[in-house]
């Protein structure tokens, strides 16, 4: 599918207490091994860690020809690999950025949601989850989606994305931005600091060595890049290092809708989607980056290639959650793995 079909095809797209729902137990070894499956198909997620807890909600995921937004939260226990499913969105989204606050509140802000204009409205709500359902706990100055977002030193941290232009609720309505806003939960305000040096989408993010980093993305115009750029929150500034290789295995430059968590001190990147005349393709890579060198080493690669994944580190362990198995939105799964550096 090309990119200017993949843009049809979206376009045309359209509270429990937490209850056990997978079970098995799998063995850590060398390289991606299963882990229980999230219980539902989905892509387009991303998730946060809390009490040694990853959380995940909302994303698409196409039963049959029919697209559908979820709502749904899933909560995975890494130390007995079991799912258990939390309390639903206050309305179905799709790439709403979680991230877990200082005090290991989950935060989903933004993403897209359904209204008259479309199933690709950018929304500003931000909600906080608690045990017994998602509560507002602010509004985002603006729309902002398929962005990346962290927790530093209790402020959180939005960077790139895509934001509506004149019009707000088709995907062709949103554009590559250069934001970057700080959320502090506690005052309930937002602040703006120094732009990333690239607008971007759908790149991905991680906290090491006290920095920001994001890497990876694609922009509509002109696709994937492997642009790795490192925010320090005390200088308010900017470094732009090493980029993620190419791929051997496709030539096509590893960007868009991949994944990254920081662990062992190293940043991890892996998966993500190209678009090519006629089709395109998901990523089996795995990207290993060492800050002491500046430089990228392939790592082991994904059993299950996927795109528009979600991706957290717990106890040293790399899990890659759920995401689209096709380019494009065809085929949403719930495939978990895990990597241990």
């Amino acid at each position: 599918m090309s990119q200017i079909d993949r843009r049809a095809f979206l376009a045309a797209a359209g509270a429990t207490a937490a209850v056990p729902l997978v079970t098995p137990a799998a063995p850590q070894a060398e390289g991606w091994t299963a882990r229980a499956p999230l219980p539902w198909a989905v892509q387009e997620i991303y998730c946060a860690v809390s009490g040694g807890r990853i959380i995940t909600a909302g994303g698409l995921r196409r039963p049959g020809r029919v697209t559908e937004i979820e709502d749904r939260t899933g909560i995975y226990d890494p130390a007995s690999d079991v799912w258990s499913e939390g309390p639903r969105l206050p309305q179905p989204r799709h790439h709403p950025m979680l991230i877990a606050g200082a005090d290991g509140t989950v935060f989903a802000l933004g993403g897209y949601g359904r209204s008259e204009a479309g199933d690709w409205t950018g929304m500003t709500e931000v909600w906080a989850m608690e045990a017994d359902g998602w509560r507002e706990a602010g509004r985002m100055p603006g729309p902002l989606s398929e962005t990346v977002g962290v927790d530093l030193g209790g402020r959180l941290h939005l960077v790139t994305g895509r934001s509506p232009g004149a019009a707000n609720g088709q995907w062709n309505d949103q554009v590559d931005v250069d934001t970057h806003r700080i959320f502090l939960p506690g005052e309930g305000r937002w602040e703006t600091a120094q732009p990333c040096p690239m607008a971007r989408n759908s790149a991905a993010g991680a906290v090491l060595d006290g920095a920001l980093w994001v890497a990876g993305g694609r922009t509509v115009s002109g696709g994937g890049t492997g642009r790795l750029d490192r925010y320090d929150p005390a200088g308010d500034r900017w470094d732009t290092l090493a980029p993620i290789p190419a791929s051997s295995a496709t030539g096509q430059q590893v960007g868009g809708g991949l994944a990254m968590a920081a662990a062992g001190g190293k940043l991890v990147a892996f998966g993500g989607e190209w678009f090519a005349p006629g089709g395109g393709g998901v990523f089996a890579e795995t990207w290993i980056y060492d800050p002491a060198t500046d430089r990228w080493e392939p790592g082991p690669p994904m059993r299950t290639p996927r795109h528009g994944l979600a991706a957290a580190a717990v106890d040293g362990v790399i899990h890659a959650i759920a995401g689209g198995e096709v380019v494009s939105g065809g085929r949403a799964g719930g495939v978990a793995e895990a990597l241990r550096l």
